[in-house]
């Protein structure tokens, strides 16, 4: 049966911060008529993600594991004990050993967990994970087998088995979360906590990604019968004052509290509630805009702290970034030379701005008609600033009509390959291979103060919006994303970003 709310749960206060105050409640005030939190309320777990995660983990890793050994066995065969080597019987119980201190250790360090906290999370962001996590586990294997003198493991093969372990644990795991995915018990039902601008951008976003597998089935607000959000198909359920009684009629297993309207003492006190109930909670707090994926959490005498790291690229790291793109886009220069000798349309230049917001001619195939206005592309990403706008387009900074788009601009921009000149930009160092797309100066106009944040970092002509978004974002969005990238920068990031970009180009999901 649903557990009605708490008669202590306060209604949300009239005198409500403002929306830049911040607030922070360490504990609940003494006398306020709570009963304290009592973990024997917890009802049966709703996680059903989580088991079937790590489920699915432990059981691809021993898979994995195995299979390395097993690999190692047949290829090189067991160890003679004559030459000083375990036996087979010896280096298998010496692998079974090992086993529970594997799956112990990866538990220690999140790997079971964290597909269930972050939606978004692959086996690529568990690769170093399981490279350290093998290390330790065959060296301290090898070492303790060596001090006890229990056994006289093989180094050779110890080093073989830790290479082989690596791959076969990252593929294994790779197929494991394929299959749990594809499991009923993976979904998570979802309910959004306010229909204003954020509410609505976090829902369009969950739905834009289907492989999260997280299913919005409504909002709650404070003002239900006058606040409708404009997402199509996601109701709203109810008001917040029965914001439990809501999620548990509607079996939900995370709820997002994405608005500050209401007091800090009605968040605290909803947010208990639900833990309760073992639902998990995720707020969006003030000022998200500012925050990226480099933010750090520190603590001082029990207050958590936020910390924001300033948005630079030191010089060794621009050193780094100038010398690969250079490397790079010459090579890919000499082989895309046949192509720009062929004939083709004429070039079409264009002021742009770059890192520090330093303007530079942009190249690129011309692909629309001589004498398009530009009031047409103000217009459209005036509109794609608003915050309730959904894009319904195939092109998020590109004009589709066919009146003004030529027949070979129509591939080139559907493939992208009509920024394929901007690679003299790169070697004439006013752009890079990947980064924030280079922006038309007017478009400036309609930056919030964070957006800005994406002028730190040199533009580029892939990036993160290209590669996860593309053509299903609207205009703010894909700053914001131009705005974590330059946030978050990392050599290995533009790595991976460049290997990612054919793979985009290739997906008919619209264009830039």
């Amino acid at each position: 049966m649903p557990r009605a709310t708490s008669p202590g749960v306060a209604a949300p206060s009239q005198n409500t911060p403002s929306a830049g105050e911040t607030s922070v409640l360490l504990s609940p005030a003494p006398g306020n008529g709570r009963v304290p939190f009592d973990g024997s309320r917890l009802r049966r777990p709703r996680r059903r993600r989580g088991w079937v995660v790590r489920r699915s983990l432990v059981t691809a890793d021993l898979i994995g594991l195995s299979a390395a050994f097993a690999v190692l066995q047949v290829v090189i065969g067991p160890g003679d004990s004559g030459d000083d080597r375990i036996p087979v019987v010896g280096e298998a119980f010496l692998f079974l050993l090992s086993l529970p201190l594997w799956v112990a250790a990866a538990q220690a360090m999140g790997l079971y967990s964290r597909d269930e906290e972050r939606p978004e999370h692959t086996t690529v962001d568990d690769l170093t994970g399981v490279f350290q996590l093998v290390t330790v586990i065959v060296w301290v294997t090898f070492v303790s087998a060596r001090l006890t003198q229990a056994a006289s493991p093989d180094l050779v093969k110890s080093t073989l088995f830790w290479a082989i372990a690596i791959g076969s644990v990252v593929v294994a795991r790779s197929i494991a979360r394929l299959l749990a995915r594809r499991s009923p018990h993976y979904v998570q039902n979802a309910l959004i906590v306010g229909t204003d601008r954020v509410g609505q951008l976090i829902a369009r976003k969950l739905l834009q990604h289907p492989e999260f597998r997280i299913n919005v089935v409504g909002f709650v607000d404070a003002s239900p019968r006058t606040r409708r959000p404009t997402v199509a198909h996601i109701p709203v359920l109810g008001g917040v004052e029965r914001l439990v009684d809501t999620a548990n009629r509607n079996d939900v297993d995370r709820v997002v509290i994405a608005f500050s309207r209401e007091s800090s003492r009605w968040l605290m006190e909803q947010t208990r509630d639900l833990q309760a109930e073992g639902i998990q909670v995720d707020v969006v707090p003030r000022l998200f805009e500012a925050f990226g994926p480099s933010v750090r959490i520190t603590s001082v005498e029990g207050v958590q702290l936020v910390t924001l790291p300033p948005v630079h690229m030191s010089r060794s790291a621009l050193f780094l970034k100038r010398a690969f793109d250079l490397v790079a886009a010459s090579i890919i220069l000499l082989i895309s030379l046949p192509k720009l000798d062929s004939p083709g349309p004429a070039l079409f230049r264009q002021t742009r701005l770059g890192r520090n917001q330093k303007p530079f001619v942009a190249l690129k195939f011309r692909t629309m008609r001589d004498g398009t206005s530009q009031r047409e592309h103000r217009d459209f990403i005036r509109q794609s600033m608003d915050s309730n706008a959904v894009p319904e387009t195939n092109g998020l900074f590109k004009l589709e009509r066919a009146d003004v788009i030529t027949r070979p601009g129509r591939f080139l921009r559907k493939t992208s390959l009509d920024e394929l000149p901007q690679i003299f930009n790169v070697l004439r160092g006013d752009m890079s291979l990947v980064g924030p797309r280079p922006c038309i100066p007017y478009e400036t106009e309609q930056f919030q103060p964070h957006h800005f944040d994406r002028f730190a970092v040199p533009a580029g002509i892939t990036g993160l919006w290209q590669v996860k978004a593309r053509a299903h974002s609207t205009f703010g969005e894909a700053l914001d994303m131009d705005v974590s990238y330059a946030r978050s920068w990392s050599f290995g990031l533009d790595l991976l970003l460049l290997l990612q970009t054919p793979l985009q180009m290739l997906r008919p999901r619209g264009t830039r």
